[in-house]
């Protein structure tokens, strides 16, 4: 019998990539929930698999060589994942470095331009347009690059669905959250349509469904989250 893998995880986007990944490729799994906006990410048990104390991170008793290996950043996971089984990876040396270069990409650009404009959509203490202004452009513009890719091609990795798409997904499904109309953007309309309907995503996106905020942040939730609580030395 296959050990459970152990995910630290919430149900974010950088989360969801690690559950649909897990729901994709069967694994057995427990995920186990790190409440960020209690501070729960700073704990010394986390760090100690976490040491950047973000989420998702991921404990597999059996890893390489039949040892435990713990492992933090989703990129880093979902390769791990494809490896270790085999799957949503492609077999050939030149499929595999696009599909590096596409997730590479997500890593890059998707997350952290997509969680700019939605931090100072949603977050900021006060408006600040020029930071607004600057971040929605840049999503515009990633949002091109993808329409562009994908007016050629099925999936980011060419005709093979993969960890590619499965690490940006869970960003571009939250476009209204970014303030973008997806309806611009039909290649990647299509895209999303299709990932969404795989049933799979879909069980991987409701992982912690029940933890997903309804209220907004308290002052101390934000001084967590946003505040100098993130850049204390530990």
């Amino acid at each position: 019998m296959t050990a459970e893998i152990e995910v630290y995880t919430w149900p974010t986007p950088n989360g969801h990539k690690i559950h649909i990944a897990l729901e994709e490729l069967g694994l057995p799994y427990r995920a186990i929930a790190v409440d960020i906006a209690k501070g729960e990410q700073f704990r010394p048990e986390f760090l100690k698999i976490s040491p950047n104390n973000k989420i998702p991170a991921l404990v597999d008793p059996e890893g390489p060589t039949g040892k435990p290996i713990a492992l933090m950043e989703s990129g880093a996971i979902l390769i791990y994942l494809a490896e270790k089984t085999g799957k949503l990876w492609p077999a050939d040396a030149r499929g595999r470095s696009i599909g590096l270069q596409w997730l590479s990409f997500q890593m890059a650009n998707v997350g952290p331009m997509l969680g700019q404009v939605h931090h100072f959509l949603h977050y900021a203490p006060e408006p600040m347009p020029y930071a607004l202004d600057r971040f929605t452009k840049e999503a515009n513009r990633i949002y091109g690059v993808l329409d562009r890719h994908l007016a050629e091609a099925e999936y980011l990795t060419g005709g093979i669905y993969g960890i590619a798409d499965i690490a940006t997904f869970p960003w571009l499904r939250l476009w209204e959250k970014q303030g973008m109309r997806l309806s611009d953007y039909a290649n990647v309309e299509r895209w999303c349509n299709a990932i969404a309907a795989r049933p799979a995503v879909q069980r991987g996106v409701a992982v912690l469904e029940e933890k997903i905020r309804k209220k907004p942040f308290s002052e101390e939730e934000r001084e967590i989250l946003f505040g100098s609580k993130q850049y204390e030395r530990r």
